[in-house]
């Protein structure tokens, strides 16, 4: 595996942690975003089907590019691709920020 691959995912740990909590936890317009972001990646030559490419082993289809599980990575919506095919619609500071915001909301 490349090693760059394993530096980009280290500093990705948080994107990724968003990306595993809103694919246990799905909120309607995260699957939206999601579903908008998966249409295009089925569409580029750099989507891995089977795996060779991943970042960690069993968690196809991922990005040859990055490595990254695309089940997770479209729902980070702080993550980007890395081709340039669709954008993060937050940075990791306001969407943690943002998530506070609403546990705090739905305490009260």
């Amino acid at each position: 595996m490349d090693l760059n691959k394993y530096l980009g995912a280290f500093k990705s740990r948080r994107q990724i942690l968003e990306g595993i909590k809103n694919r246990i936890f799905k909120k309607e317009h995260v699957e939206a975003e999601a579903a908008k972001r998966w249409a295009k990646c089925k569409q580029c030559p750099s989507l891995d089907v089977k795996g060779s490419k991943c970042m960690a082993a069993g968690t196809q289809p991922c990005c040859s590019e990055c490595g990254c599980a695309l089940s997770l990575k479209t729902r980070s919506l702080s993550s980007d691709c890395p081709l340039g095919k669709w954008g993060a619609l937050m940075d990791e500071d306001l969407e943690e920020k943002l998530m506070i915001e609403l546990t705090t909301e739905n305490k009260d």
